[in-house]
């Protein structure tokens, strides 16, 4: 038999439910993802830390989870909002069902409610906190608990979801680039395509100071996705800032987009509800070509007032925000969305043997 469960946002609204997963709380920003597949690689991404996700695609857990799917060691997400749980599912490779999944992590799901019109206010009143909660009746104590917890802006998550210390990832041979990674939070999708590049990946933790990094001496640099707001990121701002003013190629993502735009002039702010899902189109104007890509973020870098030196290259033709800018004469390379996807189109994944070629002079 379902328990019930509800939702409970800061603005007092609340949506009556099912349970799966977990039968535990959680409280984070109530935010949305467009994606049509992929549930497994958004709940493990580390830029969905203290985020409750709600999935527009209204049929969920269809084809279960399995291992090569994970984008970190564990769920990332405090929770999962959906219209529809599918309780079997079909598909050879899957080694578990996801309520099953999001049970061994205490991860806590809700199902049955109109995500249409949660969307719909997230949308018009922007991404909020939010909570589950086994089904109560007292609905204003659980509006003041969720009021209780501290808002996005001026988080800084990477400390939470960083390496504890460096590591090596891929396959290590000479002849291959030697990058350095600064995780953020970052994804192993962009990893393995670091790694099949041609990149020898050696992985540190967000707090690195470039001084340690200098010393021994790669050949580029990569800033990693990651969650929360970058402008507390004082020390990843500064490293970013050095690796500019060194002249060392560097190539930043998603957050380490934001960093780069921090270290180079830029400031950044907080969206609206944000850009997540696999659908936003992006005009690369150095091309003319329109991409459509993965995206998952809840800031921008603010349109260059005269104080950067990197030129914008890409903007989302939904809102106009800023989508990439960069340097190539310096070997910057600098995108807001996801070029690994994972779930998502691949119209990006050139970006990776991109900056291998800028990083090689050719």
């Amino acid at each position: 038999m379902r328990k019930r469960a509800i939702l409970v946002l800061e603005n007092g609204s609340t949506f009556r439910g099912f349970s799966f997963g977990a039968e535990s709380e959680a409280l984070g920003e109530v935010c949305f993802n467009t994606s049509l597949t992929g549930y497994q690689e958004i709940l493990t991404d580390p830029s969905y830390k203290k985020q409750i996700v709600t999935l527009t695609y209204p049929m969920i857990g269809n084809y279960g989870v399995e291992p090569l799917a994970e984008q970190s060691a564990r769920i990332q997400a405090s929770g999962l909002i959906v219209k529809e749980y599918v309780r079997i599912p079909s598909n050879f490779a899957s080694k578990s069902s996801l309520s099953d999944y999001m049970k061994e992590q205490n991860i806590p799901g809700l199902e049955g409610i109109d995500t249409r019109r949660l969307v719909l206010m997230l949308r018009n009143e922007g991404a909020m906190r939010g909570g589950i909660f086994p089904d109560q009746t007292d609905t204003s104590s659980l509006v003041a608990k969720v009021k209780s917890i501290p808002e996005m802006t001026g988080l800084d998550l990477a400390r939470e979801v960083t390496t504890a210390k460096s590591y090596k990832f891929g396959d290590h041979k000479s002849g291959k680039l030697s990058i350095a990674v600064l995780d953020f939070g970052v994804k192993t999708g962009i990893l393995r395509l670091l790694d099949q590049n041609g990149f020898n990946v050696t992985v540190f933790p967000a707090s690195t100071r470039y001084a340690e990094l200098k010393d021994q001496n790669f050949d580029c640099y990569f800033l990693s996705n990651g969650p929360g707001d970058p402008e507390p990121l004082d020390y990843a701002i500064d490293t970013a800032r050095k690796i500019i003013e060194d002249g060392k190629p560097v190539f930043g993502i998603c957050l380490g987009h934001q960093v780069l735009g921090l270290a180079s002039g830029r400031k950044t702010y907080k969206l609206k509800f944000g850009h997540r899902g696999g659908n936003q189109p992006v005009k690369n104007l150095e091309s003319g070509r329109v991409e459509i890509t993965a995206q998952n973020h809840g800031f921008a870098v603010e349109e260059d007032k005269g104080t950067s030196p990197l030129a914008l290259s890409r903007v989302n033709l939904n809102d106009q925000t800023v989508e990439g800018f960069g340097d190539p004469a310096r070997k910057i390379l600098s995108i807001q969305y996801h070029p690994e996807a994972c779930p998502g189109p691949h119209d990006a994944e050139y970006l990776f043997a991109k900056f291998y070629e800028m990083v090689k002079g050719k």
